[in-house]
């Protein structure tokens, strides 16, 4: 039997300048997301500066059009609880096979809370009665914000507590079951109380509530999440789709199986692309990229070392959250950060040689002139980022 092809790290960094649209670019938000499957949204910049990284400097108004307007891409929980910008021919495999699991456990924890409280006498069935409730009032609306919904459905407001001892917290009903709502796809998150910086957003009624949407089995859901991730990302490990996804190994093995993954050797041990993505990648031309923090490059696979070297401590939070990188032919060769004035700043941790430093910092005034004097702060904040906007170094 033929011994599996090689695939070196510098056919790695080609893979992924061209098929996260860094060395070529997208044609729109929409391609731009649908190149690296999903994009991350726990922090709303990221979605509009994922976005700029990989098209011809779209707008914020070219995202909301896609999120609000078409809504060709949705924001919704799913794999591992975290929020993304999925593309919408994607949304019900990430709901059936990433967000559907997430709801028996939130609503056993959220009854359990509910019962110890005492003050409902079945919780299960005022659970039940409330979630009806707050689906009509949104789709009465069209669009409300959790406010509107407190005042429409007063039942959101009831205190429940979460852990216990030093660790108990008192929560409202509503700040548990809006995501679990989400999770199900009743709710969708929709436009934002504030402008495109704010992380407070109105709900609009979710694909759950559509008759015409057609949700896949869950072993077929996972097949199709798998086999995305796996175009953008390949060539993975196992260990990559796991924490990828938060699936266990059975269901990535079965969903590897479906999609008929061709295993191939990386620096490491084994790994796998599509079918009929083993040939060889040749290396684009000359790029350079400021992705923002938690962008899905730089947070899409678990072994980092080919792209990401021994950068991590200052790129990254202790809860392994990235921060702001640069990037130039599909290594991070540093980071940046917006100062309160609006400049970018930028710390290149690696000689990348004037041609390439040069390019950096063109990227730099591009990035600058955008923002337009909006003044952001990442909410997920890193050594190397605090450090460049308070105008230290780090070592």
């Amino acid at each position: 039997m033929a011994r599996p092809r090689t695939i070196d790290d510098a056919e790695r960094r080609a893979r992924l300048g061209r098929r996260h649209a860094l060395s070529e670019g997208a044609a729109d938000v929409e391609a731009a997301a649908g190149a690296v499957v999903a994009l991350h949204a726990s922090d709303p910049i990221s979605v509009h500066l994922s976005a700029w990284a990989r098209t011809a400097a779209p707008g914020t108004a070219d995202v909301e059009r896609a999120l609000y307007d078409d809504r060709t891409l949705v924001r919704m929980h799913t794999i591992r609880r975290t929020l993304w910008v999925v593309p919408r021919v994607l949304e019900p495999a990430m709901r059936v096979g990433g967000a559907r699991p997430l709801v028996a456990p939130a609503r056993t924890k959220l009854v359990a809370a509910l019962a110890e409280r005492g003050e409902v006498a079945d919780p299960e069935t005022w659970l039940d009665q409330v979630s009806a409730a707050v689906v009509a009032a949104v789709a009465d609306a069209g669009e409300a914000s959790a406010v509107q919904l407190g005042r429409a459905v007063p039942e959101l407001g009831t205190k429940v507590v979460y852990g216990s001892g030093r660790w108990a917290t008192e929560v409202t009903v509503g700040s548990r079951l809006l995501v679990i709502l989400g999770f199900e796809g009743h709710l969708v998150r929709a436009r934002p109380l504030g402008t495109w910086i704010s992380g407070q957003y109105r709900y609009a009624p979710g694909p759950a509530c559509d008759p015409t949407v057609v949700d896949p089995a869950p072993a077929v859901a996972r097949a199709q999440v798998v086999g995305a991730y796996v175009a953008r990302f390949g060539p993975v490990t196992e260990a990559d789709v796991r924490w990828w996804t938060g699936w266990t190994a059975t269901q990535v093995r079965a969903a590897r199986a479906e999609i008929g993954a061709v295993e191939v050797e990386v620096d490491g041990g084994a790994a796998y692309v599509a079918a009929g993505d083993d040939d060889p990648v040749a290396a684009p031309d000359p790029w350079v990229a400021l992705l923002p923090g938690l962008d899905p490059t730089t947070m899409g696979w678990k072994g980092r070392d080919w792209y990401l070297g021994d950068l991590g401590p200052v790129l990254f939070d202790r809860n392994g959250n990235a921060g702001p990188t640069v990037w130039a032919d599909g290594r991070v060769v540093g980071g940046w950060a917006q100062r309160p004035d609006g400049e970018i700043a930028v710390d290149l941790r690696v000689d990348v040689g004037a041609e390439t430093a040069a390019a950096i910092d063109a990227e730099a005034a591009r990035l600058a002139a955008w923002f337009d004097g909006v003044v952001a702060t990442p909410r997920f904040r890193t050594p190397l980022e605090r450090a460049l906007v308070a105008g230290t170094t780090l070592p």
